[in-house]
């Protein structure tokens, strides 16, 4: 079994990872200007589509996938304990949401997140993102999609038989998600919320 000390360093490099700013830095190389200034005021893939296109937010959404995907993989196949990379998960997710880099103003997690969820249990993970597209597809709403499938993910771990434990230890990376969303929740609620495909803000 792999040392405490060793577990803590490896979950503060996956929050260093996940903090690295892909939508930031890519935005920043193409308009030269700070994509948190514009629409939403996240710096993932969603934001960067609406305001740099799909050729900007195409890599972005890929990186920041990989962050989840990777760190959590390879937890996994480390001799560690069970809920360890449900930990290092929400450690990456951390990251991503609210990295040191550029002063604690990331993205929503939900590709991060999504990343981290097939690393740790594909099948869930498959079923979550199903219900990401149809919601999303069917509302235009890619935020309440999102909300309703990073909820639904420890339920669906329940269902194909997870341990409680380890179920219990992907609820950090849900709750950060949701926290994110909140602004997006409050839209929703009072009907102002951004559809996919809605024209861009000319201004920031």
């Amino acid at each position: 079994m792999i040392s405490v000390p060793v577990l803590s360093l490896y979950a503060a490099g996956c929050y260093l990872l996940g903090a690295f700013p892909t939508g930031y830095l890519v935005f920043r190389a193409r308009e030269k200007k700070d994509i948190r200034a514009f629409g939403s005021g996240a710096t993932g893939a969603t934001n960067v589509f609406r305001h740099g296109g799909v050729w900007a937010a195409l890599p972005v959404a890929l990186a920041d996938i990989l962050k989840g995907f990777a760190p959590v993989f390879l937890a996994a196949r480390l001799s560690t304990p069970s809920v360890f990379p449900a930990l290092c998960a929400s450690a990456a997710v951390l990251g991503h949401c609210y990295p040191a880099y550029i002063g604690f103003r990331g993205g929503k997690g939900v590709a991060t997140g999504g990343g981290a969820m097939f690393a740790l249990a594909p099948l869930p993970a498959f079923v979550s993102l199903i219900i990401l597209v149809l919601v999303a597809g069917i509302t235009r709403y890619i935020s309440l999609g999102s909300v309703l499938a990073a909820s639904a993910f420890p339920f669906v771990l329940l269902l194909f038989g997870f341990p409680t434990g380890f179920v219990l230890a992907t609820l950090p990376l849900i709750v950060i998600i949701l926290v994110r969303h909140a602004g997006n929740l409050s839209r929703l609620v009072r009907g102002t919320e951004r559809k996919f495909g809605d024209r861009k803000d000319i201004q920031p």
